[in-house]
């Protein structure tokens, strides 16, 4: 292996790591921005829609940018300004600049997300086996981190930009840092057939679009109704009813860390297909709980079994359009902001016109219907992945010192 890749490949996971742990620092934190800059429970929710909506723009945006800049100088730059739009959010003092930062915040962070998982992608290809999902658990392990560090700013009563400042002055340089050794990909040479010219067939990408919107929701519904669902339904206290998402977290972290092996030996249509019948067990132990126990062995059941379908399904966009892997990445990625929308209001509203327990179904149903669309993740004998995962170390791609 050269050092070429391995430095990409840490580079890369550091990026991973660094949007996890600023993401989780914002969305753990909400409660403290509306205090901030005393934003009403009604307006509450056109700020938190307006972040996944400008993250699609800036995702949409990356995807015609990657035609003329590499992916990696879009990384590169992207990460530094979301965490400052980070610091900008703990920072103002007025609704309007709580507005722009979170503006400038959403559409960078569209970009970031795109431009990392299209490295991935590229990175993986290049490798010739799968370690998609070890860029994930890097995610997962940053997200911890933040949570960590956001409880703790919560539990002294620092001020938002206490809390943010360090860790973007950490973060920021550090990420600059690492940047020098990203590693863009050249698009695979493929056979003339559907789905590997170099045009992204939106039909063909569909269920794929289907299985991240699911997956999101399914996310979505653990990060945003579990403390509720311990507490109010399954009569847990305050303290434990923090618990649940940490642990979520944690089974998500070990999922994805050892999640590549089994890709590796069973294939990737086998990992996913139990992915999702985990989930959604999981999903139905929390809807029939009678206890705050048992509900918190099914969000465990959760974490194991949602943290494998999102780097999966972008791992599959790379195999399906080899020729434009970029594009199908970025049309992909708007799909986890539109689960991240649908997924909160939906269980939301399910839960207070029937019950709570009823709504924990619904998002088992579409985890579910991911075992409909499992044949999609196969790899095509022409190329990489699956039983055709192969080590390939000559072709190394271009390192984004050539830009």
């Amino acid at each position: 292996m050269t050092d070429v890749l391995r430095r990409g490949r840490a580079s890369l996971a550091f990026s991973f790591f660094a949007q996890g742990a600023g993401f989780a620092l914002l969305v753990t934190r909400i409660p403290a921005i509306q205090d901030r800059y005393g934003i009403s429970d009604a307006l509450l929710p056109v700020f938190l829609a307006a972040v996944p909506i400008l993250a699609g723009v800036g995702s949409v945006t990356t995807e015609q940018l990657v035609k003329r800049v590499r992916p990696s100088r879009l990384l590169r730059w992207s990460q530094p300004v979301v965490l400052l739009a980070l610091v900008g959010v703990g920072a103002g003092g007025q609704l309007a600049e709580l507005a722009v930062a979170l503006g400038v915040f959403g559409l960078a962070v569209g970009a970031l997300d795109a431009s990392m998982n299209m490295l991935g992608v590229s990175l993986q290809r290049t490798y010739g086996r799968s370690i998609m999902l070890s860029f994930h658990a890097a995610y997962s392990l940053g997200g911890i981190v933040g949570a960590s560090l956001a409880w703790a700013g919560a539990h002294w009563h620092l001020a938002l930009w206490v809390s943010y400042l360090p860790v973007a002055a950490v973060l920021l340089p550090a990420t600059l840092a690492g940047s020098r050794w990203y590693v863009d990909g050249d698009p695979a040479p493929v056979a003339e057939e559907p789905g590997a010219r170099g045009a992204v067939v939106f039909r063909l990408l569909l269920p794929l679009c289907l299985v991240m919107t699911f997956a999101y929701i399914g996310d979505s519904t653990v990060s945003n109704w579990s403390a509720k669902y311990l507490k109010d339904v399954l009569g847990s206290s305050e303290q434990l009813a923090t618990v649940p998402y940490n642990v979520y977290m944690v089974t998500t972290l070990v999922g994805r860390a050892i999640g590549d092996f089994g890709v590796r030996r069973f294939g990737a249509v086998a990992v996913v297909r139990l992915g999702a019948l985990v989930a959604a067990g999981g999903f139905a132990v929390v809807s029939v709980a009678p206890d705050a126990s048992v509900g918190m062995l099914g969000f465990t059941l959760l974490g194991l079994g949602l943290c494998v379908l999102v780097p999966q399904t972008f791992a599959a966009a790379g195999r399906l359009f080899p020729g434009a892997s970029d594009a199908a990445i970025a049309r992909l990625n708007i799909f986890n902001y539109v689960g991240f929308l649908v997924g909160s209001p939906l269980v939301g509203a399910l839960g207070d016109a029937w019950s709570y327990r009823g709504a924990m179904l619904v998002p088992m149903v579409l985890v579910l219907v991911t075992l409909v669309y499992a044949r999609s993740f196969a790899a095509q004998p022409d190329r990489y992945g699956g039983g055709h995962e192969r080590p390939r170390t000559a072709d190394v791609g271009r390192g984004s010192n050539g830009l």
